[in-house]
């Protein structure tokens, strides 16, 4: 896909789906900026790929806003932001309750997400627009009984996405929600054998791809756009909320 003129950033973006989403970009003729608390790896990354990288700690408005900046700095604009960094929870409910845990996920994957839409807003207005996908999960369209904070984040994730796509449509700026199932990535490394042998399919990472950069060439807004094993992917349909009327 023709991304050439476009300045992206890209969250969690020294492995995993956010590399791979920043090299599709740059493929495209995109400028990237790789954005993620792995100080190393991120500078390998941006070395090989051929892009700027900032440490960031998503967690923290301050450093969104640094990785913002740099891109207007080096590149003059922001058009595109994939707000990706991600980690699972570690913990459960109850007697498996871990605070340190919960308030660490609950930062990365909610705050990390609304602190990054906060700080590209301003600067894709400057750019006259642009388009924000954020990672969230099939998780966050469906139970999952072992780790129900993680849905918790990331239903939060999808209906953050939802909510504001009607409201930054009217400034040329779309927001969806990418919602993978399990994808070959560090995230399902304590659990990956125990999909395998249940016989669950797990996703490549170049799938994932696909959507992300489906969703950053499409018009679509306020949507969840999930990609499973076998089947293209495709926007989520929600059955109607029954109205107060």
């Amino acid at each position: 896909m023709d991304f050439k003129g476009k300045v992206a950033l890209v969250t969690g973006g020294a492995n995993g789906l956010g590399r791979a989403t920043a090299a599709r970009l740059i493929e495209g003729g995109a400028q990237v900026v790789l954005a993620d608390i792995e100080n190393d790896a991120g500078e390998a990354a941006a070395s090989e790929l051929g892009a700027k990288f900032i440490r960031t700690d998503t967690t923290v408005p301050e450093d969104n806003q640094a990785a913002v900046d740099l891109a207007v700095s080096e590149f003059g604009r922001l058009d595109l932001a994939f707000l990706n960094a991600g980690i699972s929870t570690g913990c459960g409910l109850a007697e498996h309750f871990d605070l340190e845990k919960y308030r660490r996920a609950m930062g990365v994957n909610i705050d990390g997400v609304v602190f990054g839409v906060n700080a590209v807003l301003p600067a894709m207005r400057e750019s006259g627009g642009g388009s924000i996908v954020a990672t969230a999960s099939l998780a966050g369209l469906a139970p999952v009984p072992f780790d129900p904070i993680y849905a918790a984040n990331k239903a939060a994730v999808v209906a953050l996405a939802r909510s504001m796509g009607p409201i930054l449509s009217e400034e040329g700026i779309q927001i969806n929600a990418l919602c993978p199932g399990y994808a070959e990535t560090r995230i399902i490394k304590d659990f990956r054998d125990g999909l395998t042998e249940g016989g669950i399919p797990i996703i490549p990472v170049e799938d994932v791809v696909d959507g992300a950069v489906e969703l950053f060439a499409s018009d679509l807004n306020g949507e969840a756009f999930f990609v499973q094993a076998g089947m293209e992917p495709q926007v989520f349909r929600f059955r109607g909320v029954p109205g107060p009327r």
